[in-house]
């Protein structure tokens, strides 16, 4: 019997493939992955007895980034990142997925790979091949098959499994490509900006100043939109309005000049015409018309209606379209592709939606009376349209889910539906030698508008039935003054389509990228969801056009688009093409970080330098002099004397901490309070957080993690036990929350009460057998200690008093029934790791 392994990219896409495939016989187990099963069956592969199981990843099992050395800001000049080594590293590595996947593809036969069915698919497929193919039992490439799948039905999982075939190597180069073009120029570019900008100005509200090769140029239109809003001039025009009465009924003509902007001739013509009491009609038009049915639906289509006609931003229209996609509602939702494939079997998918609770009716009479064929679109190659795959009723989805289906399915509708027809009759009449007419509408068959009800058509005027000859009685002529105005700001659908035509992103990327912008606060929108440039977007772009106008235009970006498309089709070498984007992008970098004066003189007259923003808040510890808090996003302090900038924590509350002092810089302590309702407050050292002094040692260090041996605030001081939370952290004493004296984890949520109005918490260097540090606490008044006793020392694990008192099980069993991630260890924590006193651990 031979053993196969296939792999999904997400836990619930894996369920839905196993069902499938072992028609819902399949056992599922719990692999050492935290988020995935495991769902095994029996059947037959390639005509052999196999043993299946189906599993999945959950993403990208890698991402790329630099080597350590390089990720330093302070010693690393960005303009090295351009050559500097990078590696592809675990992306989840709380979750294992690397060893999952090594254990489960140990001694198999065959892989099959379920990732989906675009380049990033593509290229998590060859992530999972270079960690399961070395354990292989046959590692032959032979053994490895890809399926290709554009929907979760029986009927496209089944002839998957049937028409297995080789992953492309090419499509996965083409995304390693755009991975690394994107770390070196983003992060180069980001590093300097962000270090430079933040280190003078005090008021930008925006704790990265990033750069990114399609973030920027979308900026860029919004820019280019705001840019034309402030340069319009208005100027203003005359309109004559004139409305005619026939019998009952009343109308408006409109005048063929349609406006003139010089008053004194507008005037002139009304003049006239108000002479003139009644006319004839001259003419009629009669035209039958039709209002064209939509072609098939791709990706970027979808983000334009869900956004238009929805209220539904991009990003969270593509995370509602996999989520359906998943569950087999609707097909695979990121497609290029708006003609519908050859074999495509309409009535089928008609008759599945022949049950729906307010079409069925509509569904029912196509199936009877025959579907319309579709209207050809383009064919990109990838993947079929977006369509319904069943039908779903309002009980089973809700909200924007329940909505985007729902118009998924009448947009399917509408394009096997006719096109609406309807007649326009024109009038035309002439008043003292001026030319008028008025035009009505009369829709003579729905056809797709009937379920596309949005998109009605505009009837105009409702015209009372004439001939030519008739008598109409002028009852209004007069001049109306208007003024031309500016165009608003760009919707998210019209941005959209400005990114599609230049080439700025893929159907996949393209809701990421402007949710990047309005997340680093370079756009804000609007209520009617228009994107309107913040003071810090508009500086940006309006900087990178005074340097280098490359690095806010399309072009570009498009370039390097074609390139990769070039690389995908095997037309192209990987390294050639990212060598010749790097070198192209380094010498603009360095002529960039030689002209960024050009760009602050922008932010000077937008921005408030730090040495006049501010308030006077704790002591340097090189100079002695007061730093400045700086309240604006991202908080930080500023030393006028040393013009150095030390980070501070996010999201929080910044307060003195007594005016003690770090040991190792001699930098006054702050208290860090979190927005997060646990009422947590941990001191840090400006400098020992903006740059630990330990080499070995992330950035961003707290009190409560550091490793000196002797200062009272330190982790090697207070450290109690190892969290048996989330298996990172420590259990420390929290000194500051005195007098309702707790102990907390220094890497996550986690926290203990201890007994309250204690006078006196302290953690003794004796630890108990279990390990646990051995704690004292000391009470002046009233104590709960049994004889009246004012002080008690043990373990919290292991002494009785303690273990009454403070019930430390209940606690780590409460919070983890609270949601709290990891598992617990065992009384005690790791057995076997002692605290260590006085060393490094």
């Amino acid at each position: 019997m031979v053993v196969v392994l296939m792999i999904a990219e997400k836990p619930s896409l894996a369920q839905s493939i196993a069902k499938i495939l072992s028609r819902g016989t399949m056992k599922t187990r719990k692999g050492i992955a935290k988020p995935c099963q495991v769902y095994e069956y029996s059947g037959t592969f390639h005509g052999q007895q196999a043993r299946f199981s189906v599993t999945s990843v959950c993403g990208h099992v890698y991402s790329l980034d630099f080597l350590p050395q390089y990720n330093n800001w302070d010693a690393v000049d960005p303009v090295d990142l351009y050559d500097a080594e990078v590696k592809k590293k675990d992306a989840n590595p709380d979750q294992n997925i690397v060893k999952f996947l090594k254990h489960e593809g140990q001694g198999i036969d065959y892989l099959v790979l379920w990732l989906d069915c675009d380049r990033e698919g593509e290229n998590i497929c060859f992530e999972v091949i270079d960690i399961v193919k070395p354990v292989m039992r046959n590692s032959s490439s032979q053994n490895i098959f890809r399926a290709k799948f554009s929907a979760i039905t029986d009927k496209d999982i089944f002839r998957a499994m049937e028409t297995l075939i080789t992953p492309n190597k090419n499509e996965a180069l083409s995304v390693d490509a755009r991975q690394e073009l994107d770390l070196r120029i983003g992060c180069a570019f980001t590093r300097f900006q962000t270090k430079y900008f933040q280190g003078k100005y005090g008021d930008l509200d925006s704790s990265l100043i990033s750069y990114g090769p399609c973030q920027t140029p979308t900026l860029g239109f919004c820019v280019e939109r705001h840019d034309k809003i402030n340069s319009f001039e208005p100027e203003k025009y005359w309109k004559i309005d004139v409305k005619v009465r026939h019998n009952n009924s009343t109308f408006a003509l409109q005048w063929n000049r349609v406006r003139i902007f010089d008053k004194n001739v507008a005037s002139m013509f009304c003049e006239d015409i108000k002479a003139v009491t009644r006319t004839k009609i001259l003419k009629v038009t009669t035209t039958q018309k039709s209002k064209q049915k939509p072609i098939a639906l791709n990706t970027v289509e979808m983000l334009r209606k869900a956004s238009s006609g929805l209220n539904i931003g991009p990003h969270h229209t593509m995370a509602l379209a996999e989520r359906l996609y998943i569950q087999g509602y609707i097909s695979y939702p990121r497609t290029e592709t708006t003609t519908y494939p050859q074999n495509f079997d309409f009535r089928d998918l008609l008759g599945k939606l022949s049950s729906h609770e307010d079409l069925g009716d509509t569904v029912k009479s196509l199936l009877k009376d025959g579907y319309s064929k579709p209207k050809k679109g383009q064919d990109a190659g990838d993947h079929p349209p977006i369509t319904p795959m069943k039908v779903a009723g309002r009980n089973e989805l809700s909200g924007d889910s329940w909505r985007l289906y729902d118009y998924i399915v009448r947009h399917y509708l509408g394009s096997v539906m006719e096109d609406c027809r309807y007649t326009q009759t024109t009038y035309m009449v002439e008043i003292s030698k001026e030319s008028f007419t008025c035009s009505g509408a009369v829709v003579t068959s729905p056809g797709f508008l009937s379920v596309m009800n949005w998109l009605q058509q505009d009837e105009g005027q409702n015209l009372p039935n004439l001939d030519r000859g008739a008598v109409l009685e002028i009852t209004e002529a007069k001049l109306s003054e208007h003024q031309t105005s500016p165009p608003d700001y760009l919707t998210e659908s019209e941005l959209i389509t400005l990114m599609e035509k230049h080439g700025i992103g893929t159907d996949a990327s393209i809701p990421v990228h402007i949710n990047n912008i309005c997340e680093r606060n370079y756009v804000k929108i609007t209520g009617s969801r228009r994107l309107q440039p913040t003071q810090l977007g508009i500086v940006l772009i309006h900087g990178y056009h005074k340097i280098d106008s490359d690095l806010a235009l399309p072009t570009m970006r498009a370039d390097v688009e074609k390139q990769l498309n070039l690389i995908a089709a095997g037309k192209a070498d990987f390294k050639a093409v990212v060598n010749y984007v790097v070198d192209i992008f380094r010498n603009k970098f360095c002529y960039f970080k030689d002209s960024v004066s050009n760009m602050d003189h922008l932010f000077e007259v937008c921005f408030t330098k730090l040495a006049e923003t501010g308030k006077p808040f704790c002591r340097c510890g090189s100079c002695n002099r007061y730093m400045k808090l700086i309240v604006a996003k991202p908080s930080r302090l500023y030393c006028k004397t040393c013009d150095q900038t030390y980070s501070l924590p996010q999201n929080g509350t910044i307060k003195l901490y007594k005016e003690l002092k770090c040991p190792i810089d001699d930098f006054e302590l702050v208290l860090f309070s979190a927005n997060t309702g646990t009422a947590k407050a941990v001191p840090l050292c400006p400098a020992c957080y903006t740059k630990s002094p330990y080499p070995d040692v992330a950035k961003n260090l707290m009190c409560n993690q550091c490793l000196h041996p002797t200062c009272p605030h330190s982790m090697m001081q207070n450290r109690i036990l190892d969290c048996q939370i989330c298996d990172q952290g420590s259990i420390v004493l929290d000194a500051p929350s005195a007098p309702k004296w707790r102990m907390t984890c220094n890497k996550c949520k986690f926290f203990v009460p201890l007994l309250q109005n204690a006078s006196k918490v302290s953690v003794k260097e004796e630890t108990c057998h279990c390990p646990t540090n051995i704690i004292t606490i000391e009470f002046k008044d009233e104590s709960p200690f049994p004889n009246g006793k004012k002080s008690h020392s043990g373990c919290l694990n292991c002494d009785e008093i303690f273990v009454k008192l403070i019930k430390l099980e209940s606690v780590i069993e409460e919070q983890l029934r609270g949601g709290h991630r990891g598992h617990r260890q065992g009384r005690g924590g790791k057995r076997g790791r002692g605290r260590g006193r006085g060393k490094k651990r």
